[in-house]
């Protein structure tokens, strides 16, 4: 008789889907594929209400690996990314010691979920991590898995440069928003990173109440990170393994996916809208106090005219 697997459930994946077509059930089968090792995961996909197909059919895939559990949990209305998560965190096994947080339109590697777990393992000191997350419509790394707070600083050279960052790209001064001076082909340390794979420690995660649902979607990432530094929490950038991003499906307005996202021109213009009052919510919660005060219309005008440029895309492009 074969020996039943020891219980070692110490990674849950929480899943939150909201109208992602095919790619949910792609994502779920990467990761039955995952070579595991002596781990075991348990995956909680929750749904945000979503309207299309995509729940449904991710809950018609076979699962006969004892080494993962799949947990499907349905929400009543779509809250947001934020309160999503916050809500699927309920459902966890009360033994798991990590919390990957994973978007419904990545791929992940075969061995990324052990290497992820065996970084954490073998390097204490990581409270936090993400991998080497690639888009799949360049096949580079994702700048924003490895990025800077979006300062006032930061912010102006990325979105006003004038060309500068890319002219001086080992230029600190010039690339603080995607840190993009630092060589990513090494394990180091890093400001902030995006939600589509993010690993944390249980207790650092419990430590700064999770998500904050201020944030319906967009920079509810950002904060994250925010808090994780606050609190003396370490977050580390592991190119040792990889995951495969389909940026933007969800919401349509990142430019290199809208071909391939389903959303609506409406929902393109909610998510436009939320992008900036993010940066709005994010300014005033954890930078506004650091700046002197005549700086701040400034500031505001910058997220007002992103806000007008986004709005103008999503409505005629």
């Amino acid at each position: 008789m074969k020996a039943s697997p020891k219980n070692n459930t110490i990674l849950s994946v929480i899943v939150l889907n909201y109208n992602s077509g095919l790619y949910l059930s792609n994502c779920l089968k990467s990761i039955l594929a995952s070579t595991l090792g002596d781990y075991s995961i348990e995956v909680i996909i929750a749904d945000n209400a979503s309207t299309d197909f995509s729940f449904s059919k991710a809950q018609k895939i076979k699962n006969s690996d004892s080494k993962i559990k799949f947990i499907f949990y349905p929400l009543a209305k779509n809250i947001g990314f934020s309160a999503g998560n916050n809500q699927a965190l309920k459902k966890i096994n009360p033994q798991s010691k990590h919390v990957l947080f994973l978007n419904p339109d990545t791929i992940v590697n075969v061995d990324t979920f052990k290497k992820m777990l065996d970084f954490f393992k073998y390097h204490p000191d990581v409270d936090a991590a993400t991998c080497n997350l690639i888009l799949a419509l360049t096949g580079k790394t994702q700048p924003e898995s490895h990025r800077g707070f979006p300062t006032p600083g930061n912010s102006f050279w990325h979105f006003f440069g004038f060309g500068l960052p890319k002219l001086f790209p080992k230029s600190k001064l010039f690339n603080g928003y995607f840190l993009g001076h630092l060589n990513y082909q090494k394990v180091q340390k890093i400001d902030a990173c995006v939600g589509a794979f993010l690993m944390v420690k249980k207790e650092a995660g419990d430590a700064i109440g999770w998500w904050n649902e201020k944030y319906f979607f967009y920079g509810e990432d950002l904060d994250f990170c925010w808090q994780l530094k606050k609190h003396a929490f370490s977050l580390y950038f592991y190119p040792g393994c990889s995951a495969t991003h389909f940026q933007g499906i969800s919401s349509g307005i990142i430019s290199h996916s809208q071909n391939k996202s389903a959303a609506s021109r409406d929902t393109k213009i909610r998510s436009a809208i939320a992008s900036t009052e993010a940066m709005k919510i994010f300014y005033k919660e954890n930078l506004m106090s650091t700046y002197p005060q005549p700086l701040h219309p400034i500031i505001n005008l910058g997220i007002i005219f992103l806000e007008k440029y986004r709005l103008f895309r999503a409505k005629y492009l």
